[in-house]
């Protein structure tokens, strides 16, 4: 196996073109896992820790963007997610252990697109959109159109994820994660992710996205016009909760059965929303 460490994005998609089994070393918290694991075995690691431009932060009017690189426990302290972005330092902050968190990155999150991890599912609750580096040059797309399947991307042939955008979202909004798990640590059986808007007792906004009850973070667009006009009374969210319930597709597995994390689906989802609500309102 060879090993390379560019030091710009360019140098990086050269690597990456001219070796048709490279892969990119972030953190490393999973793909070196997976590597002892015998489940991969790249011809070449690219790594990515002396590109400075993947580990900037860059604030504007609109928004937000997050370098690839930036570890877990960097955007779990990031003070400027605020309002409808704090979804993401939310379930940052939430995710694995502090060992993970200080490893662990953004764009390898996004990239390994494992349908247990949290952080896509709150980028896609965000309205994230992510910026790709090419050969044809780079393009931004919503992070929902990055996540295709279960360890699943649209990334093509020599492409690299460089930053993520969040946009501010709507003045009052709040965000907000919310994981059942069988220990704080462990991967979370579901997770709901979610943005949310009041005016006075009703809600104006609401995005939510599940974690684990799919191949890809789960946003229903009807579940979501159950809430919005509603005073998210338990008949409102018991609605939105079928219809998540509905779409859901989860697997059974050692953290629960697909049985189990239906049962569970509605049970969060109105927790989840009660405790936005209550942050909406201080």
């Amino acid at each position: 196996m060879r090993y390379a460490e560019p030091e710009t994005v360019e140098e990086g998609l050269a690597l990456l073109s001219t070796h048709d089994d490279a892969r990119c070393l972030a953190g490393g918290a999973s793909l070196v896992s997976r590597m002892n694991a015998g489940q991969v075995a790249p011809a070449m690691l690219v790594s990515l820790h002396r590109i400075d431009e993947l580990a900037t932060t860059t604030e504007s009017a609109e928004g937000l963007w997050l370098g690839a690189m930036s570890i877990h426990r960097a955007v779990a302290t990031e003070a400027r997610l605020r309002g409808a972005m704090e979804v993401v330092r939310s379930a940052a902050s939430q995710l694995a252990h502090p060992a993970i968190r200080n490893m662990a990155t953004l764009g390898g999150s996004l990239c390994l697109a494992d349908p247990k991890t949290e952080l896509p599912a709150a980028l896609v609750a965000a309205s994230a959109r992510v910026e790709v580096a090419g050969p044809a040059g780079r393009r931004s797309l919503p992070v929902e159109q990055l996540l295709v399947g279960a360890f699943q991307t649209s990334l093509g042939k020599g492409e690299l994820l460089t930053r993520v955008f969040l946009p501010r979202g709507l003045g009052g909004a709040v965000g907000h994660h919310l994981r059942f798990s069988r220990v704080s640590a462990d991967y979370p059986t579901v997770s709901v992710s979610l943005v949310l808007a009041m005016d006075g007792e009703t809600c104006s906004h609401a995005r939510v996205v599940l974690g684990s009850c799919g191949p890809v973070p789960l946003h229903v667009d009807a579940a979501d016009a159950v809430l919005v006009g509603s005073r998210l009374e338990a008949r409102d969210v018991a609605e939105a909760g079928r219809l998540l319930v509905q779409a859901s597709a989860p697997l059974d597995d050692v953290r629960g059965s697909a049985e189990y994390r239906r049962m569970l689906i509605p049970r969060l989802l109105g927790r989840a929303l009660s405790q936005a609500r209550e942050l909406a309102h201080v």
